[in-house]
């Protein structure tokens, strides 16, 4: 895709920052109000969250400044994630180790619908020439758990465990579908909707009643919302008792595929094997 010298215009930029963004100071979330919360263990998170593709390595300094944290309280936590294996030091830098990988898989593990559906994603992608993806909803992002790429049509790399905006996204919409109603309007109303190209919905009435009428077909396309050129279509996985584990798509450039083609030809497939990882799961 064509990318604007502008930086500030460039939708690509806003979103390789969307797609890597890390926590900020002036972004954590509040303390809760539970005498068994333990700060400590909420500053270690804080500063492994702020590692990433933009910062793969912080001093002390850095690290404080990211984790909105004093220095003091930085070197406890990241000594003690050094001795505990989970961060190196490289004289005065400090990177993430690959044992950190074992908290990710961890979880994934524990997520049997996403062994059952990469085969057939994996089948159904190479078949059709388009990228499939599963995703899980985490807060006001989508998160990446099972990807199969087949072009790169989108400006950012993603991945497993990559990020986006869910409201812009079809994973996103149908995974928001599931929320109650109450639920989905306070999530609307925290977020600071951006819009990344002239399509972009940014009312917000007029994504809840997207929201509300994609939950309501079972799928949802979205056209060029992110990114120019990018058309997504996603259905829901629900386990054997009807709720949602996770969300699957395909996505293709606009130029290659029609919304009408999308309805015709993707969806009857990615229902089928929806349905499929839905029989497996429990």
């Amino acid at each position: 895709m064509t990318q604007p010298t502008e930086h500030k215009a460039d939708p690509g930029h806003r979103q390789s920052e969307q797609v890597h963004r890390q926590s900020e100071p002036g972004h954590r979330k509040s303390e809760p109000d539970d005498k068994e919360f333990m700060t400590t263990l909420a500053k270690g998170l804080a500063v492994l969250g702020a590692f990433g593709r933009q910062r793969p390595s912080m001093t002390l300094s850095e690290a404080a400044s990211v984790a909105d944290l004093s220095r003091a309280t930085a070197r406890r936590v990241l000594r003690t994630l050094t001795l505990l294996g989970y961060v190196v030091q490289d004289g005065r830098s400090f990177a993430l180790s690959p044992q950190i990988l074992d908290l990710g898989f961890a979880y994934l593990s524990t997520q049997s619908w996403i062994d059952r559906a990469l085969p057939l994603m994996r089948e159904l992608s190479e078949r059709l020439g388009e990228s499939c993806s599963a995703a899980i909803l985490q807060d006001a992002d989508i998160v990446y758990v099972a990807r199969v790429p087949a072009r790169r049509i989108m400006s950012a790399a993603l991945s497993v465990g990559s990020r986006l905006p869910a409201l812009h996204t079809a994973l996103g919409r149908v995974l928001f579908g599931y929320l109650d109603e109450a639920e989905i309007w306070r999530r609307l109303k925290s977020q600071r909707i951006e819009a990344y190209t002239p399509q972009t919905i940014t009312d917000l009435q007029a994504l809840f009643d997207r929201i509300r009428a994609d939950r309501a077909q079972r799928f949802s396309i979205v056209d060029e919302e992110l990114e120019r050129g990018l058309r997504a279509l996603a259905v829901p996985v629900l386990d054997r008792g009807g709720q949602i584990v996770g969300a699957i798509n395909l996505s293709t450039h606009s130029t290659r595929t029609t919304r009408n083609e999308m309805r015709e030809h993707f969806l009857p497939e990615l229902n089928r094997i929806s349905e499929q990882i839905s029989s497996m799961t429990v």
